[in-house]
């Protein structure tokens, strides 16, 4: 292609982290970009609202060291530096449920290799008998020498999984679901075996720093929506907002025809990256071999509950609970703008089918005395607010047999690609399998348009 050839047309539907991704690989390598969100702002289900004078995320986000593909996001919105990665692991895990009282254990790594990396932690975490760490041990060793990709994973539950190698329920509520239920959103025997084994055979035992974690110290709206707009105006591409792309059809030169309520474009690619119940809607005829599997990808919910007191009541950035109906408790105070004495911490909880649809009054009712039962220092403290946030198709999920659910970027038909963190991406729904699968769809994309990308995500593991 000589220098006066017109550029490729591209137009990608949808505003989340893999639309957003793909339409910044896309426009990075020279072709002319469109992306259309129908909503009014970017960042997906990752993204923040106002609430009088806060900012308030919908949800709290974590991301860990091994999330390559997000990392490279952040760095390609210089966001890098808002969103900091702690220096090594170290999880403050609260017990109340003991008959002798609460009791703090932590979850740390050292820098010795894996897996003496987590030795130390392990001897030292007062969650689990003896017996218990060393059953552990035993484990993680045979996980380690599990393929994720393996199809048959795919088809047994975590759960059966662990108990075939000797966990106890304790374990299971100590440890592996402590992780597994925030990564995975779904308890372990309602987990896929072979998405579990990705998160832990990627998260703790491919490198030393691997889970150690990040978040965002701004709202995810300051990066997902303001810094993603910036990134993307200076790479050339044209952000439509509340453009809900409406139909997609062939041209009589093979060409893509884009039709929104204000304007048809005509493309030489297309990457739809939306919902998966919406994309089976936009999906013209033989573009997959079986597109209702789409419809089965069930999805799962997340619930967030915001507490605001009148003082300061944790003085940790976060800490996770067992014994407990809490799972995930985060201080969000700086972050939203909070100011004077109180502190306002959210409650993440994950897998929450049997809460999601609670009135708020109940969910007050049971979370208040929780946090006082966890936090001696909020008996007695002011509620200055107290309200939920509800995703209810928050991440597909993860059961047994969804891997063959899953399609790739690539469809049946030239010039067409599929992302978001629901395409088989190997990952979990998570912002990091968000930013692969568009990744993944812009390099089918561009190897099609005879413009083989080079990319460091293709070196991502």
């Amino acid at each position: 292609m000589n220098d006066d050839s017109p550029r490729p047309v591209a137009v990608v539907v949808g505003g989340g982290l893999a639309g957003v991704t793909a339409a910044l690989r896309l426009a990075d390598a020279g072709l002319d970009v469109t992306l259309l969100e129908g909503r009014p702002r970017l960042g997906g289900l990752a993204f923040s609202f106002q609430r009088g004078d806060l900012t308030v995320d919908n949800g709290q986000h974590v991301y860990l060291r091994c999330c390559t593909g997000y990392r490279w996001f952040l760095d390609r919105i210089d966001a890098a530096g808002l969103a900091p990665i702690q220096d090594r692991l170290d999880v403050p895990v609260l017990d109340v449920g003991r008959a002798a009282g609460p009791r703090l254990g932590r979850l740390r790594r050292t820098g010795l290799p894996v897996p003496l990396h987590l030795a130390g932690g392990l001897a030292a975490y007062p969650h689990l008998s003896l017996a218990e760490k060393a059953s552990v041990g035993r484990a993680a060793l045979a996980l380690g020498r599990l393929d994720p990709a393996d199809p048959e994973l795919d088809r047994v539950d975590f759960a059966t999984w662990l108990r075939r190698h000797g966990q106890s329920e304790r374990t299971i509520e100590a440890l592996w679901d402590l992780v597994g239920v925030a990564t995975l959103n779904a308890t372990a025997p309602n987990a896929s075996m072979a998405l579990a084994a990705k998160v832990f055979k990627t998260g703790l035992l491919s490198e030393p720093g691997a889970a150690d974690i990040g978040w965002a110290t701004v709202p995810l709206g300051e990066l997902h929506d303001t810094l993603a707009r910036k990134a993307l105006d200076t790479a050339g591409v044209r952000t439509e907002l509340r453009a809900k792309a409406g139909s997609l059809t062939r041209t009589e030169d093979g060409r893509w025809n884009v039709e929104t309520a204000g304007e048809r474009i005509t493309a030489d690619t297309v990457v739809l990256a939306v919902p998966q119940t919406e994309t089976h809607d936009l999906l013209p005829a033989g573009a997959l071999d079986e597109p209702d599997l789409l419809l089965d990808i069930e999805n799962a919910p997340i619930l967030n509950v915001h507490v605001i007191y009148d003082r300061k009541v944790l003085r940790r950035p976060f800490f996770a609970a067992i014994g407990s109906p809490v799972q995930w408790v985060f201080d969000r105070t700086h972050s939203s703008g909070l100011t004077g004495p109180g502190q306002y911490l959210a409650v993440s909880q994950s897998a929450a089918q049997d809460e999601i649809d609670l009135p708020v009054a109940e969910l007050r009712s049971r979370y208040l005395p929780e946090l006082e039962r966890l936090l001696p220092a909020a008996r007695g403290a002011g509620i200055r607010d107290f309200f939920v946030t509800r995703e209810r198709t928050a991440t597909f999920a993860p059961a047994p047999g969804v891997g063959r659910l899953r399609p790739g970027p690539r469809t049946r038909l030239p010039g067409l690609q599929l992302a978001g963190a629901w395409t088989d991406t190997g990952w979990p729904a998570t912002m990091e399998g968000a930013v692969r699968s568009g990744a993944g769809a812009a390099d089918a994309a561009l190897h099609d348009l005879g413009r083989p990308p080079g990319h460091p995500l293709q070196e991502a593991a």
